[in-house]
């Protein structure tokens, strides 16, 4: 065998060049990690999750989105007339100049902007009702040019909705209504009008919060940050995929001006405005016809629930529930097969159910579940109803002091003094401790308790006795039905 002999300088060098050392794969690792981060470096100046660019969306709904402008006839201001002594040689001149004068200015025009939103290729256009409303004339311009007059199929001042209508000799571009339910906490959004006269433009930002409420019954906005101003009112509020989630309405600003705090009338409520202002030229809400509240810790411990969950009835007048069986105190949990969460969601749910339907409506009475079948009226044809109970023979008047109340039953001189009807039936209170729980929880004198722990109370004693069995049946507390000027409500009072 021949001896092994150390390598040639020659083959060293050639095994060098094909296998690099350690310092240089480092330095490819290097320079690779440096394009990598260069090329990531354009979308850093992006928020976290955003596209790069919101001009695809735009292109792809802004031709649907529309600027209105409203004319409306108002009185106009006139100056003081000057004063002329009776019997002046210039005092008919005076009178005939001046008549002649605010003759001409009686009246002037007033002009309004906002916002909507072509929602059919036929040209119905949602807005705001209060941008439209009592406008003598209504214009909207179109984003891709052109002019055109529209006229108002309805109008729904609760939800503050108009649907207009212009004539179009061409099939307008449209958009569609989107799923706000489906919409997050946290979601991109897009606003588009006209704010503050400027035209057409865009404003981005997320949604802040879901399901505010700002004054009205069927209130259900989305807040954004999106900037929203004057003159965006009536229009509408995208997600990410082009579809309208919500109505631009109303904004939080200490100056007029947008500081981030916008609200749109979710798309679920307005929606189904639309469909009946669509179809009836109004709306025809779902009826009920109870009172109720909602269902607060106390109230649940008081009726031994399981949690604070549903809508407390506080009275049931003349109506579809009453013709169903529902009573006072009746707790309602579900609705057309929909657990009912609060007040807010039966209301909503209640509105949004075709009228002249028969819905089951399971209620907790006594502790256990009972379902009614309530063939609901129409909302708008009932309000303002109001119908009484029937009347009770009275007992002798007394006073005593209980759970920081001092009552006396209700007699006819009670009645004719506080202007009462004569089917009211319970106990006055005719003071409250001003320590008390009661007073803190705004009892005050002339509130009349019609029932303690669902059960009516026209005696002293009857409210005796209900506490007792409260302390008894180991409660720390017992349910009140207070009325103050024919309005119910429950309350809870300790009884330890």
């Amino acid at each position: 065998m021949r001896p092994h002999s150390a390598p040639s300088r020659a083959r060293v060098a050639a095994r060098a060049r094909r296998a690099p050392g350690i310092p240089e794969i480092l330095l490819i690792l290097l320079v690779a990690v440096a394009l990598m981060v260069a090329q990531a470096a354009p979308l850093r100046s992006q928020p976290l999750g955003a596209p790069p660019s919101f001009a695809d969306l735009v292109e792809k709904v802004s031709g649907a989105v529309v600027n209105i402008t409203t004319s409306t006839t108002v009185a106009a201001r006139t100056g003081p007339r000057p004063f002329v002594p009776p019997g002046s040689p210039f005092e008919e001149f005076f009178r005939d100049f001046l008549d002649r004068q605010q003759g001409e200015q009686r009246q002037r025009r007033s002009q309004a902007l906002g916002s909507g939103f072509v929602i059919s290729e036929d040209g119905f256009i949602v807005t705001n009702n209060h941008v439209i409303e009592g406008a003598d004339e209504i214009r909207v311009e179109f984003y891709g040019g052109g002019e055109m007059n529209a006229k108002v199929v309805g109008t729904d001042p609760r939800t503050d909705i108009a649907l207009l209508k212009v004539e179009s000799p061409r099939p307008l571009p449209f958009v569609a209504f989107g799923d706000s339910e489906r919409a997050r906490v946290g979601d991109w959004v897009m606003a588009i009008g006209n704010p503050l006269g400027q035209g057409f433009s865009v404003s981005v930002g997320i949604i802040s919060a879901r399901g505010r409420a700002l004054q009205g019954t069927y209130d259900d906005y989305i807040q954004t940050d999106a900037a929203i101003n004057r003159g965006n009112s009536g229009g509408p509020l995208f997600n990410m995929a082009g579809e309208v989630i919500g109505v631009n309405t109303a904004i939080l600003s200490p100056t007029g001006g947008s500081i981030g705090i916008g609200f749109a009338m979710s798309s679920a409520v307005v929606s189904q405005v639309v469909d009946q202002l669509r179809t009836f030229g109004e709306t025809r809400r779902g009826w009920l016809g109870v009172r109720i509240q909602d269902v607060t810790p106390e109230i649940a411990e008081a009726l031994g629930l399981a949690r604070a969950t549903g809508a407390l009835v506080t009275d049931v007048p003349e109506g579809p529930a009453a013709e169903a069986g529902m009573m006072a105190g009746d707790v309602i949990v579900n609705f057309d097969g929909f657990d009912v969460t609060d007040t807010r969601d039966l209301v909503r749910r209640v509105a949004n159910t075709e009228v002249g339907k028969t819905v089951r409506v399971v209620v907790l009475r006594d502790g256990r579940t009972q379902t009614l079948r309530v063939t609901l009226g129409r909302r708008e044809l009932a309000e303002g109803e109001a119908r009484p109970a029937a009347a009770q023979p009275q007992p002798e008047p007394a006073e005593r002091l209980l759970l920081g109340l001092t009552v006396t039953a209700l007699t006819p001189k009670l009645r004719e003094e506080l202007r009462l009807p004569a089917n009211v039936e319970g106990l006055l209170i005719t003071a409250v401790d001003e320590a008390s729980e009661a007073w803190a929880k705004n009892l005050r004198p002339g509130d009349i308790i019609t029932e303690a722990g669902q059960q009516r109370v026209t005696r002293i004693a009857d409210l005796e006795a209900r506490i007792a069995e409260a302390r008894e049946a180991g409660r720390r507390s017992l349910l009140l039905l207070v009325r103050r000027g024919g309005e119910p409500r429950f309350v809870a009072l300790a009884v330890d």
